[in-house]
């Protein structure tokens, strides 16, 4: 069984080969907006992933040390998607708000990607 720490950055590896193809679309193509979108969003969504990291190593120590339980870091993680979303609408010139959703769901799909063909190739 691979480690939550390995996923993450085998993640981080892929997110970033997508972000250099974006920039790329965001320099050499006239959709500046979507691409920058692209950017915003899919940065937030790495940020998220890792807090998501951090807090479930900090819950694995709590656990073994028996202390109390902390929690997996929701509020922060709503808070960024807010903010991602506050950035895209209030700057609509720069950025536009579906593709920073949808960049924003970039990790969560990727991650679904690696999670099928880890199973795939271990069966």
């Amino acid at each position: 069984m691979q480690t939550l720490q390995e996923i993450h950055s085998r993640q981080r590896r892929a997110l970033f080969f997508l972000l250099a193809l974006f920039v790329l679309g965001w320099g050499f193509t006239e959709w500046k907006t979507v691409f920058a979108g692209l950017i915003l969003g899919s940065l937030f969504g790495l940020y998220n992933f890792w807090i998501l990291v951090r807090r479930h190593e900090r819950l694995e120590h709590a656990i073994a040390t028996g202390r109390k339980r902390g929690s997996l870091g929701t509020v922060w993680r709503f808070a960024s998607g807010i903010a991602a979303a506050a950035i895209a609408t209030a700057m609509p010139e720069q950025f536009d708000l579906i593709s920073t959703v949808i960049g924003f769901a970039i990790p969560y799909v990727l991650l679904l990607g690696d999670r099928i063909i880890y199973h795939v190739r271990q069966q």
